[in-house]
C-alpha cells in the first residue's frame, strides 16, 4: 500500500467537506469580484489620497487604459463601452457572499482546530532555515514528494495564513471603506483609511496581491498535478503516487 493510500485510509478524507465548499464558494465569488472590479475600475482608471478625488483633482498616478467615460482625462480619444452599472450590483453581491462564506470558514477553522492543525507552522518549521528550505523548494518548482502529501509545507503555511487573516480582511474593510451606508454608520472605518479614495487605492493594491497569489497558487497545483489536486480539493481524498495538497 503507498504513502497516500496508508494516510487516506489512517487519516480519512485530506479535506473537510467544508473546506471544500467554502473554497469553492470563494474561488467562484473571487472570479466575479475580479471581473466587475475590471469593469469598475475601466470607468474610472485614476487614483488619488485622501478623503476627495475626480476627473478636476490631480490624480496620485493613472492606469494607461482607455476609460468607459467620456469625462475622465486618459490620454485615449475613444470611451469604452459603459458596463459599470451591472458590474457594480454584482460586485456587491458577491463581495458579501465572500463575506458569509468566510465568516463560516473561520468559525470553523478555530472551533475544529483546521488552522491550528493544517495552517500553523511547527516550532521548528518557523525557523530561518526552514523557511528557506521552503523559498528554494518553490523557487525550483520541485515536484513534491508522495511523503508529504498530507501536509503544506512551512512557505504554503504562512502563506495562506497571510491570505486568509491579512489580505482578505483588508480588501473586505477598504471595500465596506468605500461604501456611503458604511461609511456613515461607521465613520472610523474609512477615517483610519485616510479617507474613501485612499481606501480605493490600498483596495486595488491589496487585489493585485490577492491576484498574484491566485496566479501562483494554479501554477503550484499545476505543477503538483492539476487533476489529482483538483480532485482532492473536490473528494476531500489525496490520490495518485506524487500529490500533495
Amino acid at each position: 500500500m503507498s504513502t497516500i493510500a496508508q494516510m487516506n485510509e489512517r487519516h480519512g478524507p485530506r479535506h473537510a467537506a467544508l473546506v471544500r465548499v467554502t473554497h469553492w464558494l470563494i474561488a467562484l465569488s473571487f472570479l466575479a469580484l475580479l471581473v466587475t472590479g475590471v469593469e469598475i475600475l475601466i470607468s474610472h482608471p485614476r487614483f488619488y489620497w485622501g478623503e476627495t478625488g475626480n476627473d478636476n483633482t490631480p490624480a496620485l498616478f493613472s492606469l494607461p487604459i482607455p476609460s468607459s467615460r467620456a469625462l475622465v482625462p486618459t490620454g485615449y480619444g475613444y470611451v469604452l463601452p459603459d458596463q459599470n452599472g451591472w458590474s457594480r450590483r454584482l460586485h456587491f453581491e458577491a463581495a458579501w457572499l465572500v463575506v458569509l462564506t468566510g465568516l463560516l470558514y473561520l468559525a470553523f477553522g478555530f472551533f475544529k482546530g483546521h488552522f491550528r492543525r493544517n495552517l500553523l507552522p511547527a516550532a521548528a518549521d518557523r525557523s530561518w532555515k526552514g523557511l528557506a528550505i521552503g523559498v528554494r523548494r518553490h523557487l525550483r518548482f520541485g515536484r513534491p514528494s508522495e511523503e508529504e502529501a498530507g501536509t503544506y509545507n512551512v512557505l504554503q503555511r504562512l502563506t495562506y495564513l497571510f491570505v486568509i487573516f491579512v489580505l482578505f480582511p483588508l480588501v473586505i474593510w477598504t471595500g465596506l471603506a468605500m461604501s456611503p451606508a458604511i461609511t456613515s454608520a461607521y465613520p472610523a472605518s474609512v477615517t483610519l483609511l485616510g479617507g474613501r479614495q485612499s481606501a480605493r487605492t490600498i483596495h486595488f493594491f491589496v487585489s493585485i496581491f490577492l491576484v498574484l497569489f491566485l496566479l501562483v497558487h494554479v501554477l503550484m497545483v499545476w505543477l503538483a498535478g492539476f487533476r489529482k489536486r483538483v480532485g482532492a480539493m473536490i473528494t476531500g481524498r489525496v490520490s495518485g503516487q506524487e500529490e500533495q495538497e
